[in-house]
């Protein structure tokens, strides 16, 4: 291919303006794709290619939430999760080492390229509506609700997390990690760590932290799996049973207490520890005198197996009953449509969901605040009527019902395979 040239001759950090005014050397997607190895990753931005091999770990999202998309072309990632897109580029110019032939197109493989445009026209759209602007009386009430109720902190430092809340980064993060660790006694920078890899490619094993959850349960693909290598570490085809006993009610109790210690220890995250004892020296300091250490402590876990009923059953009504399997690079937007469905919206559902009922638009703009997901959904609407895409909406009980369903499929299909093949 005439033109096509090898890292190298690209401009770096140290260049001068000659250099910069240099003609990029131009790279074909195959010469992209095997780059896509631990200590070996390039990206595709706005048709500009980087080398983020060195870089990635000191990504402020992690090394893990950008490597997912190597060799691909990020772009739309890469105006979902950034709210200053000037700010970040001046990160990303001393990585760049060409850009992509004029001949090749934007995406690598089988994609819609008319969905691709469409859907960057409605992001478009809503920027010009402002629907990424947040309203500070929305988040002011919340919050006082969630100081006089102890109830949904989860929700706002979800918001705060996803950078909807204040214009600044910086003030979303601060405020998150108090909400966080404050409130709930958890590390924020561990929950963005494993939440932001789940937006970047939700539903896919080995990417998506939520769904790779073998071998105690076996989601989607991963049945088959199992069932062709005769693989029986528990009773699966009864998974839909024992959900109850080992899922709502010990995820944030056990699995994510343990998840969110580890992490803070591993990667010195002292400040979150700190946010964290806080949180569990208020707890007891104010209920210990009242009902004594084991009535705090029975307290305690009564709060945490109740919170984590409700954390299970709305942010999975969304994901299990739909695609869970290995990576398919899909587009952004179908991506995000294949792996989650909205639940009918009222005033009560909007409430007691913190608005994931709108996991939809939540998935295609993860930055936007959530009290305008109503008004983009019209618009999402019409984009995947335009492309033949399914926008799935169900009644609130259906999605809850819906989830045991598809743990029971997984559990058939499994014990189909254990048995025939």
């Amino acid at each position: 291919m005439g033109g096509v040239g090898e890292p190298g001759g690209g401009p770096g950090p140290r260049e001068g303006p000659a250099q910069l005014a240099a003609p990029l050397p131009t790279f074909c997607w195959e010469q992209i794709r095997p780059h896509n190895l631990p200590g070996d990753k390039w990206l595709v931005i706005e048709r500009r290619v980087y080398d983020i091999s060195r870089w990635a770990q000191r990504h402020p999202g992690g090394s893990r939430l950008i490597g997912h998309h190597g060799a691909e072309d990020a772009t739309d990632a890469f105006h979902a999760f950034h709210q200053d897109l000037n700010f970040v580029r001046k990160f990303l110019q001393p990585l760049l080492i060409g850009e992509l032939a004029p001949e090749e197109p934007s995406q690598d493989g089988p994609q819609d390229a008319q969905l691709v445009e469409d859907f960057r026209a409605l992001r478009q759209a809503a920027e010009d509506m402002k629907l990424f602007e947040a309203k500070p009386t929305f988040f002011a009430l919340l919050l006082g609700h969630i100081l006089a109720m102890e109830a949904q902190s989860w929700c706002l430092q979800h918001d705060l997390g996803h950078t909807s809340v204040f214009r600044k980064s910086w003030w979303n993060h601060m405020a998150q990690q108090f909400v966080m660790g404050q409130l709930k006694g958890f590390s924020a920078h561990w929950w963005n760590f494993r939440h932001f890899q789940h937006h970047a490619k939700p539903n896919i094993f080995h990417k998506d932290p939520d769904v790779t959850v073998a071998p105690v349960f076996l989601l989607g693909e991963s049945s088959i799996e199992y069932g062709r290598k005769k693989r029986r570490y528990l009773p699966y085809n009864h998974q839909h049973l024992y959900f109850f006993l080992i899922g709502p009610p010990l995820l944030t109790l056990v699995n994510f207490e343990v998840e969110n210690l580890a992490y803070m220890l591993v990667c010195m995250q002292w400040m979150d520890l700190l946010w964290a004892a806080s949180f569990y020296s208020r707890f007891f300091l104010s209920y210990i005198p009242f009902y004594g250490l084991t009535g705090a402590l029975l307290l305690f876990v009564a709060v945490r197996v109740l919170e984590s009923h409700w954390f299970v059953w709305i942010t999975q009504m969304n994901h299990i009953p739909k695609e869970i399997g290995h990576e398919k690079h899909r587009d952004w937007a179908s991506s995000q449509l294949a792996a989650t469905c909205n639940v009918e919206t009222s005033l009560f559902i909007d409430w007691f969901s913190g608005h994931l009922n709108f996991q939809i638009e939540h998935h295609l703009f993860p930055t936007m605040p959530r009290h305008n997901y109503h008004r983009v959904a019209p618009l999402v609407k019409t984009l995947c009527a335009k492309h033949g895409l399914n926008y799935e909406v169900k009644p609130f009980l259906t999605a809850l019902v819906d989830i045991i369903g598809s743990l029971k499929k997984s559990g058939d299909v499994w014990l189909d395979a254990y048995l025939h093949q």
